[in-house]
């Protein structure tokens, strides 16, 4: 619940002198859903703002940039909302399965705030962030070889960046920047569950298990 209180601060922010104003604090802005309008076509930056009680309801968003955290172990099933995923598969353009692990850094855009509220909702991580991340990263990384994503990881992210900020402006927001933690072949150096790890190592080969066997029968 915290990520979502990092987006979303509160429905019925701060009102001072019986609902007349609304206190907006740095790096936040507000929208204004009045009942007779419905969300007003402007959002409220930092300091005090006069409405009217009862018949205008605010809704404060928060305007600083934040960190989408795609890694291993990440668990977002109880709160959809949670600012991240788990490590994203895809196959490479030389038939390479891998999985991808980075961070992305994205904000609202403070101008469309009220576009957000409105077509979207509270539920942007779920319905447009993560969805269309995880579909962008793997059409990205189809196009490149292994070796490109290894040797070539800058242009990788600004390639990245460039794809989901086109994407994430359609919907009032912007993508700041994309940054790859890990490139791995799948199965190698997952610990934690993603799918296709595995601990053959300890998995004793058969004629070895019998040959300590064979040896005492030969003795007795």
């Amino acid at each position: 619940m915290a990520d979502f209180d990092k987006l979303i601060v509160s429905f019925l922010v701060d009102e001072v002198v019986g609902g007349f104003f609304i206190s907006v604090p740095p790096g936040h802005v507000a929208c204004i859903y009045d009942r007779g309008r419905g969300v007003l076509p402007k959002t409220w930056g930092p300091g005090l703002h006069l409405k009217i009680p009862f018949w205008q309801i605010a809704k404060l968003f928060n305007a600083r940039v934040l960190e989408y955290t795609i890694r291993d172990g990440f668990d977002f099933e109880k709160n959809p909302e949670s600012l991240g995923d788990k490590p994203i598969r895809g196959v490479t353009k030389d038939g390479k399965s891998v999985m991808i692990e980075a961070s992305i850094l994205f904000k609202i855009d403070k101008t469309r705030a009220n576009e957000i509220w409105e077509n979207i909702g509270d539920d942007f991580v779920s319905k447009i962030v993560r969805p269309i991340s995880r579909s962008r990263i793997r059409a990205v990384i189809s196009e490149l070889s292994y070796d490109d994503l290894i040797n070539n990881r800058t242009e990788v992210e600004e390639r990245l960046r460039g794809v989901l900020w086109s994407e994430f402006d359609k919907r009032g927001l912007v993508c700041e920047g994309v940054l790859l933690s890990e490139v791995r072949l799948e199965g190698e150096g997952a610990a934690n569950g993603v799918e296709g790890a595995g601990d053959q190592d300890q998995v004793p080969d058969k004629a070895e298990a019998e040959e300590p066997k064979a040896q005492e029968t030969k003795a007795s």
